[in-house]
């Protein structure tokens, strides 16, 4: 591999961390326990759920223009690094919030979450850069998977730390001082990972403004809204994809607020979190071979058909007689959630660079990338006005459902006789 390659690559590392321990685990659960304590637990689910909607709409307003403007010359990486900057500086300022703070907390949240996908759209843009059409896939998926495994390690050391500062009156409860000195080591370790990009990696390919940048990248916007509407199976599958991805997101960002509603304890909802990043890695590039014989389209209906059985039994979780079997049934959603969650992701970018013409990639990839911004907003919003409504999360993680049916009826859409 080339350095550049590999200096892509160590990005996924270095946020990787965000994902999983400010967006997916600890602070979800550090938020409902400390920053909402004296708050119903249904409402605290729902605040974070909006929350995570909010960024997302955010950043998937802002994302066609910027994305649009980032392609003009030597723009990429300033856009890059002040994305970049602003997912550190709000990660490093959710070490200092207070119990009760709750609003003060979502909103600092908010802004390292839109840093973080912020720079996630400009970090995709450049692997156009660093590679070669034919080393695309590979690549690609070097950095899914590094992604995965590096990710654990500060994931570890984390979980370590909760150990460690573990009340010993309270056995489910999250250490304050442990849940900061996480959100202080993501920032970190995302810091140095992303040294080697920001020092090897510089944008190839632009486009020379003939005009004003931001007045010329609105025609250029709206004249690639107008002709995508021409390539039909492209369109179908981005509406598919919004509606799929949307549940595959929710579940996500949502497990461990909804593991704690029905009585889950942190350590056993952390540990399952790198569980599910450690197996995610070999069912990934297991998804990748299987594509090869059964056809990626295939592989997407099996990964989404996995994640509708994950959302009926989430359903029936809270119900279920003992704690016990809860921890049991969720040790297996959460192994099925491994199995899915990277074939469906790889598999998605991979089918879609099927249908679209390779000589405008780069374009219809960055609308690959809005629907996937813009999905990340109803899931969560659906769970927590449906959550709010009921009183309860399980109808909330229910309403998601939805979302799966109408992705995999729409896929079967997609006409795929032309692929080879």
């Amino acid at each position: 591999m080339t350095k550049e390659e590999k200096s892509w690559i160590l990005y996924d590392v270095a946020n990787s961390a965000f994902v999983l321990i400010v967006v997916t685990t600890v602070m979800p659960i550090f938020f409902k326990d400390v920053v909402s304590k004296g708050i119903a637990s249904a409402v605290a689910t729902a605040n974070w759920g909006f929350a995570n909607s909010f960024a997302s709409l955010i950043l998937a307003l802002l994302a066609p223009i910027l994305g649009t403007i980032a392609d003009y010359k030597f723009l990429k990486k300033k856009f890059f690094i002040v994305f970049l900057s602003i997912g550190i500086s709000f990660t490093l300022l959710l070490t200092m919030v207070k119990e009760g703070q709750w609003l003060i907390c979502l909103m600092i949240f908010v802004f390292a979450r839109i840093g973080f996908a912020g720079a996630n759209l400009f970090y995709d843009s450049f692997l156009v850069d660093v590679t070669g059409k034919n080393r695309m896939d590979w690549v690609s998926s070097c950095g899914y998977a590094w992604g995965y495994l590096g990710g654990a390690i500060p994931f570890v050391a984390v979980i370590i730390l909760i150990i460690l500062g573990k009340s010993p009156g309270n056995a489910t409860a999250i250490s304050t001082i442990a849940a900061k000195a996480g959100f202080f080591l993501v920032a970190l370790w995302w810091l140095i990972f992303s040294i080697p990009i920001i020092k090897n990696v510089q944008q190839n390919h632009y486009i020379e403004p003939d005009e004003h940048i931001v007045r010329a990248s609105f025609k250029r916007l709206f004249k690639t809204l107008k002709e995508i509407k021409n390539y039909r199976n492209a369109f179908l599958f981005l509406i598919a994809y919004f509606f799929y991805i949307d549940g595959v997101g929710t579940i996500i960002t949502m497990a461990t607020s909804y593991g704690r509603d029905i009585g889950l304890g942190v350590s056993m909802l952390i540990l399952s979190i790198l569980m599910i990043q450690i197996v995610a890695f070999p069912f990934a590039l297991l998804a990748g071979k299987l594509a090869g014989r059964f056809t990626a389209k295939n592989m997407l209906y099996a990964g989404i058909g996995i994640y509708i059985l994950i959302t009926l039994v989430s359903f029936f979780l809270p119900s279920m007689p003992s704690l016990q079997m809860k921890i049991f049934v969720f040790w297996i959603l959460a192994f099925l959630i491994a199995t899915a969650m990277g074939g469906v992701q790889a598999l998605s970018r991979s089918f879609f660079g099927q249908l679209i013409p390779v000589e405008r990639s780069a374009e219809f990839f960055g609308f690959y990338n809005i629907f996937g911004k813009f999905a990340a907003i109803t899931g969560p919003f659906l769970m927590g006005v449906i959550g709010r409504m009921t009183g309860h999360t399980r109808y909330g993680i229910l309403s998601i459902l939805i979302l799966f049916i109408i992705g995999a009826i729409v896929l079967t859409r997609v006409e795929t006789e032309k692929l080879t």
